[in-house]
């Protein structure tokens, strides 16, 4: 049984990474289709999907469409209770979805004012009156969750659930915009941009660039605030220390040095996507840790 998600570009669609993560994070099984968000095809790529018009769009096992991300969410959940989408708590559960009822119909100001952009935060930008008033519902949303419900953990009902997905790119737009938030909310978005299913979602939306960019804003670029990255560069020849891709399954034909080791990839793109952050992909740090505990 595997679901087939359809999403639009992974740098700038913040509901298509809303529907990867719901898949990702919580182990359902699934394959990815890229439509062009950008180039003119979204309706024809969307076809398959009908009567589908957005992204993200979810074609279920049995060939049934299904649109909306929290259309998604909840069918998920139902088909899958031993996943723990939802808090098992019930009255957690309940905050949990008001939290993500209110995140997928409301915060016009933060959605208008602040595109989602995973390539680089911006220095200087000021944001009105309406979005500051934004920021601070979600700390006061936010606190008070974490508050009753977080003691387990980290995310706002202790275990990363359906609320954690929901307000992952408003995570990356607080960071990338440098928004003014509190301590409490600064390390709730810390939290997100170290997650390695966030930090590979965004690792292979970098392969691909835009001329002219989506949304690029007049401001001095900063950095992305995310972990920094292990640094790597690909290199013309192995040999490899691994046999087979640790992406693909197949033999190498495009290498990597990474902490002093070479590893082979079977494709550029696989290549490309784990230079771009090597910590987000476990099957890859274990490859060149291992070489780093030998020496």
């Amino acid at each position: 049984m595997t679901y087939v998600l359809f999403i639009g570009d992974r740098t700038f669609s913040s509901w298509s990474l809303r529907g990867w993560l719901m898949l990702e994070k919580f182990g359902l099984p699934f394959r990815v289709e890229e439509v062009g968000l950008y180039t003119g095809t979204l309706a024809a790529d969307l076809t398959p999907v009908a009567p589908a018009r957005f992204v993200p769009a979810l074609m279920m096992p049995e060939g049934e469409p299904l649109g909306d991300t929290l259309a998604m969410a909840e069918t998920l959940a139902e088909r899958h209770p031993e996943a723990g989408l939802w808090p098992d708590d019930p009255a957690a559960r309940m905050r949990a979805r008001w939290l993500v009822a209110e995140m997928h119909s409301g915060f016009a100001a933060l959605r208008s004012h602040c595109p989602m952009a995973l390539i680089r935060s911006y220095d200087g930008f000021r944001p009105p009156p309406e979005l500051l008033a934004e920021l601070d519902r979600l700390q006061a949303l936010w606190t008070e969750a974490q508050t009753r419900f977080g003691a387990g953990g980290p995310w706002l009902f202790g275990r990363y659930c359906l609320a954690d997905v929901f307000f992952a790119p408003v995570a990356a737009r607080i960071a990338a915009y440098g928004l003014p938030v509190g301590d409490a909310a600064a390390a709730y978005v810390a939290q997100h941009l170290a997650d390695p299913a966030f930090r590979r979602w965004r690792a292979e939306g970098l392969t691909f660039r835009y001329a002219p960019e989506p949304h690029a804003m007049d401001l001095p670029h900063l950095p992305w605030p995310g972990p920094e990255p292990v640094p790597a560069r690909a290199v013309a020849h192995g040999p490899a220390i691994n046999a087979v891709c640790p992406v693909t399954g197949r033999p190498p034909t495009h290498f990597l040095e990474i902490n002093g080791a070479i590893i082979g990839f079977a494709t550029l793109s696989a290549r490309d996507m784990v230079a771009n952050d090597p910590e987000a992909f476990p099957e890859v740090a274990a490859i060149y840790h291992s070489v780093t505990k030998q020496a």
